[in-house]
């Protein structure tokens, strides 16, 4: 599938989970610029959101009119200007940026990556570590952080990197392990399978989930984003080529891609772009919720 392509904004650093807010505007995480940016559609401006130090990962909006994201400051060999411990961080339209939480069942993070609220309100985020699939240093966590603060670890994995993570309207938990390529369902009742595998070479990043109920899982490298059905079938390919780390639906049927460009994780590249891709199809409404 190909479709028109538009670059909204240039000169980002490793941008990921992008994030279109009520009035239009498209909130990223600008990860080598330890912010979280921001790109209008009226002035065709981008700037920046929040400055949140180390290097954030994913963000979203929660129901308290604040940002969410994850704080990782481990991407390859880059190291943040400013330290952060992985966490949690909460962004408050005045300016103040807080760290909710750093761990979980006494357990401190080792790179939380993306992030999703579930039906109930409730924070759930991949907790990947480092991205070394040569070395493979941190298994992966499955995490969720109640409304009240209180993180607790839901799923111990293998040296998987768990990444992008959605909620469906059931309440089950979707997310993509990079290293194995899998698609993995964790229903309400607790309750796991490997329902979708993504085709070789096609690394998966980011996901969202389409109003028919669709996964478009963002394959990083592989130039695109593939289409799954909710029973795991493969549907299609949408071609945007670069470098796609992570994907959110727009409206108006369009799709904002964060692209990394040439692959570079030394930071000294800032040759990131938002993209918006008119796919024609609408995203299934993100849930929200918040948290303290």
């Amino acid at each position: 599938m190909k479709k028109p392509i538009t670059v909204c904004t240039t000169g980002l650093g490793h941008p990921e989970g992008p994030y279109e807010l009520d009035d239009g505007r498209v909130i990223y995480a600008n990860t080598y610029g330890s912010a979280i940016g921001v790109w209008d559609p009226k002035t065709n401006k981008a700037g920046v959101y929040a400055d949140v130090g180390g290097g954030p990962n994913a963000c979203m909006l929660g129901s308290d009119g604040c940002v969410y994201s994850t704080q990782t400051p481990n991407v390859g060999s880059w190291v943040a200007p400013v330290h952060r411990p992985p966490s949690i961080q909460k962004s408050h339209p005045n300016g103040k940026v807080e760290i909710l939480v750093t761990e979980a069942d006494g357990v401190k993070f080792d790179g939380p990556n993306d992030l999703t609220f579930a039906p109930d309100g409730r924070l759930w985020f991949t907790d990947s570590g480092d991205w070394a699939p040569d070395t493979k240093p941190h298994k992966g966590r499955i995490v969720v952080v109640e409304k009240n603060g209180k993180a607790k670890i839901v799923e111990e994995l293998a040296h998987v990197y768990p990444n992008g993570i959605v909620a469906e309207k059931d309440g089950s938990i979707v997310w993509v392990e990079s290293y194995t390529l899998n698609v993995v369902r964790r229903k309400p009742d607790g309750t796991k399978k490997v329902f979708a595998r993504m085709p070789e070479g096609h690394i998966p990043d980011g996901l969202k989930i389409d109003e028919k109920g669709n996964f478009w899982i963002t394959a990083v490298a592989a130039g695109g984003v593939d289409v799954f059905s909710a029973d795991g079938k493969h549907l299609d390919f949408l071609e945007t080529g670069g470098t796609i780390l992570n994907a959110v639906f727009g409206k108006g049927g369009k799709l904002f891609c964060c692209d990394m460009g040439p692959f570079d994780v030394t930071g000294s590249a800032m040759t990131g772009r938002l993209i918006r891709v008119d796919v024609g199809v609408e995203g299934m409404p993100l849930f929200r919720g918040a948290i303290g």
